[in-house]
This record gives C-alpha cells, structure tokens and sequence, in this order.
C-alpha cells in the first residue's frame, strides 16, 4: 500500500500535464468576469495558483489583477530565509564609527561625564575626612586663656580644660625649693622639677589622679601638694606622686605663656 502511495504522488508530482490539467479545471470553475461582460480568460500565466506539493518559490502573486491574497511580509521572510539583512534608514540617520564630524561631540560628552564623576569622588572623600575631624563645640573646648595676674602666691586655682580639671599653683621660694630638693632616685615615678614646668614659680598639672581617676584636694596631704581621699595618694608640690597607689605623677598639659599675666592651655 505504501509502494502505491508513494507512486501516486510522484507522479502527480513530476507530471505538467497533470498540473496544467488541474490549472485548467481551476479556471473552468473561477471565471473573472470584468465591466464589459468580456469572456474569461484562458490564460493561465495570469494567475499563481496554489497546489499541494513542495514549491522551490515563494508563494507571492506576480500580477497586481491576482485573485490570490496578498501574503504578509513576515509569512513571507519565514519562507524565503536569506541571510541578507535589510535595515531600514527612512527614520533615522546612520552614520559610520568614527565619523569625524562627531568626534568633538563624542569627547565634549566622555569628558563631562569624567569631570562629573571625579568631582563626585572628591565630594565623598572632603565629607568622610571631615566627618571624623572635631566638631566647632570640641574646637572650642581646645584650648583655653587663663588671667594669672589674680592668683596670689601659694595658691590654686582650678579651671575647667577639655572636661577635666586643671590645677594652676603659684608657687612661693620655698615651695621651689623643696621641689628641688627631694631625690629623683626614690621617687615612684622618678622625674626632676625642672622637667615638669616651664616657670619654676607655676606649676601647671591636670587634676585627676592617676589611680582611679578621682580628683585630689589642693594644699593637702603629707608632703604639701595633693591628697586624693579616695584610696589616699599622696603628692608633692611639683604633683609627683610620693605615697599611696597611684602609679604615675600628675599629668603636665600642654601650655604655653602668652605674656607675663596670660596662660594658654592647649
């Protein structure tokens, strides 16, 4: 049975005559009939008719009098594939790379976009670096200006530097001397006088104890500087610690003498 079938469409296949016959009974019954009532037409050529089988052509009418439907462009790009590409250029206009009448506009466009992003970075790292600078309530805080023309000899006075206390003492000849005389060598933290002021006459030390960080009583203790009543450091008139716990002496800010009366802390 399938000898048969397969005989029977190739012959129908490979035969003209058959197809002419069969284009022939398809006008038979199609007749075009035109305004002056002319008689059909009996040629073929005008017509594309469509038939089963394989076809080598694309399936498009020849003639604009063709009463087969015109064919989409996409059905017919799907038969015909071709590896030609067409672009269409009626909207718009294409130019080649590198077109010298568009390489000032090319770089004019990349260096703004550049200049843009550097300018960008260098307002994030002006924002970070500044971020971790102090702020105008700290900078305030810096430093400070003392009037030392009210402090009597033999006295203290206390003043308020950075959150913490600062001790400034006028000392008298004898205090002087007696900071100078104890020896270096027996001290806890071994440190002469002259290492501790720039005037021997004031003595200028932050007023925290070195142990816990408790503030130590002016003109007290066994040795006539500081006593800090907390756990009972001792300390000398040049703030040197000489008895108790504290490890260290008391800590010399940074200062510096304006003039004869003014004292700049920080």
């Amino acid at each position: 049975m399938l000898r048969v079938a397969a005989r029977k469409l190739s012959s129908l296949s490979s035969s003209p005559w058959r197809a002419n016959r069969a284009a022939s009974a398809y006008l038979s019954r199609n007749v075009v009939v035109d305004d002056r009532r002319s008689a059909p037409s009996s040629d073929p050529s005008t017509f594309l008719l469509p038939f089963r089988g394989f076809a080598t052509e694309s399936l498009i009418h020849t003639k604009e009098n063709s009463i087969i439907p015109e064919i989409p462009a996409t059905v017919t790009a799907v038969k015909n594939p071709t590896s030609k590409i067409v672009y269409d250029d009626h909207n718009h206009e294409r130019f080649p790379p590198g077109d010298p009448s568009k390489r000032a506009f090319a770089y004019f466009v990349l260096t703004g976009g550049r200049f843009a992003y550097a300018s960008l970075v260098r307002l994030l790292i002006l924002k970070f670096v500044l971020s971790m600078s102090a702020s105008k309530d700290v900078l305030a805080l810096a430093s400070i200006e003392v009037d030392l023309s009210s402090i009597e000899p033999g006295t203290t006075v206390t003043v308020k530097w950075r959150g913490k206390p600062v001790f400034i003492r006028r000392r008298t000849e004898d205090d002087i001397k007696l900071a100078n005389s104890v020896d270096v060598g027996s001290l806890r933290d071994p440190q002469p006088d002259t290492d501790r002021v720039k005037d021997p006459e004031w003595l200028i030390v932050i007023g925290v104890c070195t142990h816990l960080g408790c503030i130590p009583l002016p003109n007290a203790g066994d040795f006539g500087g500081w006593f800090c009543p907390c756990h009972g450091s001792h300390y000398d008139i040049s703030g040197r610690i000489r008895k108790g716990p504290a490890p260290y002496n008391l800590e010399v800010p940074t200062y510096t003498f304006l003039d004869e009366n003014k004292l700049l802390i920080g």
